[in-house]
């Protein structure tokens, strides 16, 4: 296994690095005041262009076409320029390799019709739209697929659809122009049979979007929103894939976005740490400054460890997905998404802790890190999810194991016989 950046790797993570300090950065305050009033951000489609221009568009997508916009980069070495993105909430649309317009053009790459590829995946291609997943239902344990009860029924040349969705992130950008919204056109088939995925327009009669839902009274713009399906009419070939095959096609585009979420959540967590480094040198209490208490210096060097540790776990995953696919690396998938969500909450939390009260406030990205960390132990499956898969794999690989661990086991001489 070799996770060493390559000679492009180390080329383009300094050029999305400077690009990120020379022109994101200072946007970040005018971000905050435009999105948050829900507009469209002035400056975006500006620096979006200025990002293609300098070949920093598109970098997420290894089966990148000729004649597709965009750099092509395996997993491995993206992951690193994900991290970097992942130190502002937002850097990721810039260079159009934001979530989850990523998921959904990998969807469209693989399974999308030439008439669909040129009316959907063109226009997010080349950063003209954005788009949404809809798959969390408010009434069921969406980490079991198969409990979705939104319903995609046939009638004649057009599908029908009705139901409930929540935490749909993206649908309320005010540049959302469509969803993939995955439902039940077989809800007594085979379990993994009977979800399918359909491309339904935002703008079509039926879809209300209800309300863009606060999380931990955070509202994120381009938000978690609520949306109801009443009779929405789309045409029959809007039908992505065939029908059955939604599970297939939700498994496959979750395996390298779980690597995105993973990267961008270490670039957030170095982010957290450099601040806790700095306050720390700079900050006295008692006489001393910061760092000079063990307690603080404690949680530098395990914040550092922690990192580290999960920057490897991620770069292997990585690595496999190149090199074998995600479902050989669907262990790995599971432990990462278990793994870096909890590291990125703990370094957070000490860095705030360091920070004192500040650290609750807006005047640092604290408290957005902090809630992003928590908020990850859910999406795309909660914790115990993935542990369960873990635990599952772990025991049927017992049973190929040559010999017994039991052999290992040495009693004390009076039980022997």
């Amino acid at each position: 296994m070799d996770f060493a950046y390559s000679a492009q790797t180390q080329t383009l993570r300094g050029r999305v690095r400077d690009f990120l300090d020379n022109y994101i950065v200072p946007r970040i305050a005018q971000w905050q005041q435009e999105a948050g009033d829900g507009k469209r951000v002035s400056f975006m489609a500006d620096l979006k262009a200025l990002a293609r221009e300098e070949g920093l568009w598109n970098l997420f997508l290894p089966s990148l076409a000729e004649n597709e916009p965009g750099t092509r980069l395996s997993n491995l070495e993206y992951a690193p320029l994900a991290e970097i993105m992942g130190r502002v909430s937002w850097a990721s649309e810039v260079f159009n390799c934001n979530a989850p317009d990523t998921g959904n053009m990998e969807l469209l790459h693989m399974f999308a019709t030439e008439a669909q590829r040129e009316r959907w995946l063109c226009p997010l291609m080349n950063g003209e739209t954005r788009s949404a997943f809809a798959m969390t239902e408010p009434d069921v344990a969406s980490s079991d697929a198969s409990n979705i009860q939104t319903l995609i029924r046939r009638d004649g040349d057009q599908y029908i659809i009705n139901g409930r969705k929540w935490f749909i992130t993206n649908a309320s950008h005010p540049d959302c122009d469509f969803l993939i919204v995955m439902g039940k056109t077989d809800p007594e088939g085979d379990a993994k049979r009977q979800q399918s995925m359909i491309i339904v327009p935002f703008d079509t009669p039926g879809v209300e979007l209800v309300r863009n839902i606060p999380v931990m009274h955070h509202l994120a713009p381009e938000g978690h929103s609520e949306l109801l399906f009443r009779d929405v009419r789309v045409p029959a070939s809007n039908l992505l894939g065939s029908e059955g095959d939604g599970f297939m096609m939700a498994q496959a585009r979750l395996g390298p976005g779980r690597v995105h979420h993973c990267m961008r959540a270490i670039g957030m967590a170095e982010l957290a740490l450099e601040l806790m480094v700095d306050r720390a040198q700079e900050r006295k209490t008692f006489g001393r400054y910061l760092h000079q208490h063990g307690s603080i210096s404690d949680w530098i060097a395990r914040s550092r460890m922690e990192i580290e540790q999960a920057r490897l776990l991620v770069l292997k995953t990585a690595w496999m997905i190149d090199e074998v696919g995600a479902r050989e690396a669907r262990r790995e998938i599971a432990m990462i998404k278990a793994v870096v969500p909890t590291m990125l909450g703990n370094v957070v939390d000490r860095a705030m802790q360091v920070f004192g009260a500040m650290g609750l406030t807006p005047d640092t990205p604290l408290a957005d890190l902090w809630i992003a960390s928590r908020a990850l132990r859910i999406a795309d499956g909660p914790d115990e999810v993935h542990l369960r898969s873990i635990a599952r794999m772990e025991i049927d690989g017992s049973h190929g194991r040559r010999g017994s661990s039991s052999d290992y086991l040495t009693p004390p001489d009076s039980l022997r016989r």
